[in-house]
């Protein structure tokens, strides 16, 4: 890690040491990258010179269509922006809010292709979780669309470092779009070392703050080299469409960086649910979706009735699934409503998108699926050795992608003896596919959303009819799970509908509203150990008791 082109080298000086590094795998020639590479110029650059430019790149429903050359184009402008009106030098963080658009796209790559370090946050957050971002990155600089700037702005009031902020979509003289006008549409990326960061990731955290994964150039490059050719294997004619935010990797992966890498154009929907998707889907005869196991679910019934599927005439042909676990009815019925086996996979923050999945022709119903070429992966045993066929134990993942926290001590727990611990259960077959079990930590996993339990439980501490409580994951059949809350009052608090009601209102404003509690309980207390601890176990093996006869 000799060279680098960051001036600022904030990234670099926080990395975690060398040793607590995972292995890394480049085992074939599409994953060995020279010293020097700058991903945004390898995915839009070169396609614009191979001959590219004129082809169709991001469509949205109200009919803006960028081709290859224009995206460019809009890329440069606003990379012209920062460089020369914003004042960002190579290293710097540079803060992304919108929902998915044609226009943060292009902030994306102007950023990448400066030298910069895109930080992309989702369209949900308010300003508190704004605020953490902004701290633990050190942000200087944010990209904002202007229907989002009213949390931007508050977390801005309050931060020491985020001095440079344009918002696009609005008039006036201080807006991106005024000052895009001001400056040439040509801009020579910045030649980046191929280990200089080029994204931070958050990702929820059972316990404290968020984390940031930090992911290199050559990463972004190398997701793309691995789980699109092997198991997608869709078209440059293909037009993409998702639900995932971009700020999601699986949705920067789904909807930019894979339709990218072979020259396919995606269409962006800033309202993705079911109706809007299947709306989208029929009116734009988009092909390849990605999106969640909620989402198919929702979907099924509709998109039978619309005859979507590429069996019934319809334009779908390829379905993936991921963000959560996809149950084998939710399987079924899909292909049951479509005539599309739907391509599962696991994929993590800190590996960047998927390691392990299985195309249509090798699914298997209640499996994720198998190791995705270029990675490795086994369940781990607490011995720290692979254990047994059928056992189930600790997954554990290897490959040319990996966990590299942001100045974070629990670096030490995702990597062990160079394997990435993601902190699912699974077992391995004797036929080498891998089948999900549960989380071996506290994250609940609701409709494809990571939500950690100790953030929602600080923010109902805030309300003052709570004395304390406590947050898991329940099953459910339509999220997979949900949050569910145990509180215990303070004195002369009456346990009523209405405070119910109240407290999910209350979460819903300070956090992201998915992140609210969808079933409250009451209680006296909660179960502690001698000492204090709550005993969250304790309140899940409650929900599993069968009730005495």
């Amino acid at each position: 890690m000799s060279f680098t082109a960051h001036i600022d080298t904030f990234a670099r000086d926080r990395l975690p040491p060398r040793e607590q590094w995972p292995e890394f795998l480049f085992e074939s020639d599409a994953l060995r990258f020279p010293e020097r590479v700058n991903c945004g110029a390898e995915l839009l650059d070169r396609a614009v010179a191979s001959g590219r430019g004129d082809r169709i790149c991001l469509r949205e429903p109200g009919g803006l269509v960028w081709t290859y050359a224009e995206l460019l184009a809009q890329s440069n402008r606003i990379a012209n922006v920062l460089t020369h009106e914003m004042g960002l030098v190579p290293g710097n963080r540079v803060l992304l809010r919108a929902p998915n658009n044609a226009m943060l796209v292009a902030c994306w790559f102007a950023v990448v292709r400066a030298g910069g370090v895109a930080v992309g946050t989702m369209p949900l957050l308010r300003a508190k979780e704004l605020g953490q971002v902004i701290a633990k990155a050190e942000i200087s600089h944010a990209l904002c669309d202007a229907t989002l700037d009213e949390e931007l702005t508050l977390a801005r009031s309050t931060s020491g470092t985020l001095r440079e902020l344009r918002c696009y979509g609005s008039v006036g003289p201080h807006s991106l779009d005024a000052a895009m006008q001001r400056h040439s549409a040509s801009f020579n990326p910045v030649p980046t070392a191929a280990e200089d960061t080029c994204m931070l990731a958050f990702t929820s955290g059972t316990t404290g703050l968020p984390k940031a994964t930090m992911h290199f150039h050559r990463d972004v490059l190398a997701a793309c080299a691995c789980w699109p050719p092997h198991v997608l294997r869709a078209s440059a004619d293909d037009l993409f469409v998702g639900s995932p935010p971009l700020a999601f990797t699986y949705g920067l992966g789904g909807l930019v960086l894979f339709p990218m890498s072979i020259g396919a154009s995606a269409l962006l929907l800033e309202k993705a649910n079911p109706p809007a998707l299947l709306d989208a889907i029929q009116q734009h005869a988009a092909n390849v979706l990605f999106t969640s196991p909620t989402s198919y679910r929702a979907m099924a019934a509709q998109a039978q009735a619309m005859r979507l599927g590429v069996a019934h005439g319809g334009p779908l042909r390829k379905c993936v699934s991921a963000g959560e676990v996809l149950p084998a009815s939710t399987r079924t019925l899909w292909k049951d409503s479509t005539g599309i086996e739907l391509i599962d996979g696991i994929g993590a923050t800190e590996m960047l998108h998927i390691f392990i999945s299985a195309d249509e022709q090798h699914a298997r119903p209640g499996a994720t699926g198998v190791v995705v070429p270029g990675y490795q992966a086994c369940v781990m045993g607490d011995d720290g050795r692979p254990a047994p066929v059928g056992t189930i134990g600790k997954l554990a993942v290897k490959g040319p992608t990996g966990c590299r926290y942001l100045d974070d001590e629990r670096q030490r727990q995702y990597v062990k003896d160079g394997w990435n611990y993601t902190g699912d259960a699974y077992l391995m077959d004797a036929d080498g596919y891998f089948h999900y079990q549960s989380r071996t930590d506290d994250m609940i996993v609701s409709a494809g959303y990571n939500i950690g339990a100790p953030e929602v439980e600080e923010a109902l501490m805030a309300h003052p009819a709570v004395a304390e409580c406590a947050v898991i994951g329940v099953p459910d059949s339509e999220r997979g799970q949900i949050v569910k809350a145990f509180v215990v009052l303070k004195p002369g608090q009456a346990s009523e509908d209405a405070l119910v009601r109240t407290l999910q209102d209350f979460v819903k404003a300070t956090i992201a509203p998915y992140k609210y509690p969808r079933a409250i309980e009451f209680r006296p207390e909660l179960p502690r150990t001698a000492t204090g601890k709550l005993q969250r176990f304790r309140l899940r093996d409650a929900l599993t008791e069968k009730p005495k006869p």
